[in-house]
């Protein structure tokens, strides 16, 4: 079953909102979030903390602020699966 839900993160005291999906695949799960037209996949890795995967496609679009939001996005998951 596919769930989606919003993530609110505040990066340089400005507050965001992206919809997110969660997909679940086999025994393990994705987070899918669209940061500023830039498709961001956020998957567990062997330690089971959340890593960001941008596709080579998107990689050119990113920019510095981009990657900040990447991260923040990032510590709300992470935050959300510890509570």
């Amino acid at each position: 079953m596919d769930d989606s839900f919003i993530i609110e993160v505040v990066v340089n005291n400005l507050v965001y909102g992206f919809e997110a999906q969660l997909v679940e695949v086999g025994y393990i799960h994705k987070v899918m979030v669209v940061i500023n037209n830039i498709n961001v996949i956020y998957e567990p890795d062997e330690e089971r903390n959340y890593r960001a995967i941008i596709t080579d496609k998107d990689i050119p679009l990113v920019r510095h602020t981009d990657i900040e939001l990447i991260q923040a996005v990032g510590n709300a998951i992470e935050l959300a699966r510890q509570s």
